[in-house]
């Protein structure tokens, strides 16, 4: 089949073949379904079109991708593995100061002979030494018929962690006071930095677990911070030795004290150094000014105390009086 279009230039006739009018009918069925795959199709998403996320990348999470979750529940695990070693560090400081020689890790230690120390009902060691960090026994022979049993789901998992998490934090918190009271009926009693070391106020949260101010990830925080002005005055909180003043990348400038029997206390991101290594000053000296160097966000003192260089929570330790 021919189909012949005369046109008024010079009365030619144009033959069109069967190809091009099959091409013809093609477009002109194709084109309103081309129409409408333009308004049903998903545009690309406003990221992928150069504007920038207001999520931050690392706190980006993708529910379709599984891995995700594992990273995420790996991370809570492995923050209750540290907290756990750190509650197994200070039993075994506790038990020294007790002066309970056994090895608190080892379940099948012979018991011990020796007296046990009474520190009245309010500081008594033991139970915080025998009572149990978590609810679930990890350890024991146990048994029984299978009845109803069904997996966690990820909902039920996630209180659990969070249960767990509760419970370290509280067992964390009843040792600190422990291990204050025991320190503070020891032969160090008289040596103890009980004063404040800045007239300031204290972030009350600041020692433990926090959220790093630089990365946003959870780490453990090993002082107190003072907010304080730049120059205000930095005294020491007991009488000792003067082991470290200089300045370091994270700490910036700090003054460490030497109180003696491995007690050691430590003046951070100070702007000025009043003290030199070696030199002997008094409780209440002056030894710093405030600053903020080293990895700081600004002016403020941190301040530690350590026991063999294991981190004391200051907040036990402080008095009202300088």
């Amino acid at each position: 089949m021919n189909i012949i279009l005369v046109s008024n230039n010079m009365a030619k006739a144009r033959t069109l073949s069967i190809l091009q009018v099959g091409m013809i009918v093609f477009a002109l069925v194709m084109l309103p379904v081309l129409t409408v795959l333009m308004f049903i199709v998903p545009q690309e998403s406003a990221p992928q079109k150069g504007v920038k996320s207001l999520i931050p990348h690392h706190l980006r999470f993708s529910f379709n991708n599984p891995q995700k979750h594992l990273d995420a529940y790996a991370v809570q695990l492995g923050e209750m593995q540290a907290r756990m070693m750190r509650l197994d560090a200070q039993s075994e400081r506790l038990a020294k100061l007790a002066g309970d020689k056994k090895n608190i890790r080892n379940n099948k230690a012979e018991p011990s002979t020796t007296p046990k120390p009474n520190y009245g009902p309010t500081s008594s060691l033991e139970p915080a030494l025998a009572a149990p960090i978590l609810n679930v026994t990890t350890g024991a022979n146990q048994g029984g018929p299978l009845v109803q049993s069904a997996p966690l789901t990820e909902v039920e998992l996630q209180n659990q962690i969070a249960d767990l998490m509760a419970q370290i934090e509280f067992k964390t918190e009843y040792l600190s006071e422990i291990e204050a009271k025991l320190l503070q009926q020891s032969v160090l009693k008289n040596t103890l930095p009980n004063s404040s070391p800045v007239d300031a106020a204290f972030n009350s949260s600041s020692f433990g677990w926090r959220l790093d101010p630089f990365n946003g990830h959870r780490a453990f925080h090993e002082g107190l911070d003072f907010t304080a002005s730049t120059g205000t005055a930095i005294y020491a909180a007991a009488g000792g030795i003067v082991s470290t003043s200089e300045q370091t990348p994270d700490y910036g400038k700090i003054v460490k004290i030497d109180h003696g029997s491995g007690l050691e206390t430590r003046y951070a991101h100070a702007s000025t150094l009043l003290v030199k290594v070696g030199q002997r000053v008094a409780k209440g000296q002056k030894i710093a000014e405030v600053g903020s160097t080293g990895r700081s966000t600004g002016p403020h003192l941190h301040y530690e105390i350590r026991l063999n260089g294991n981190p004391l929570d200051p907040r036990k330790y402080l008095s009202a009086s300088r």
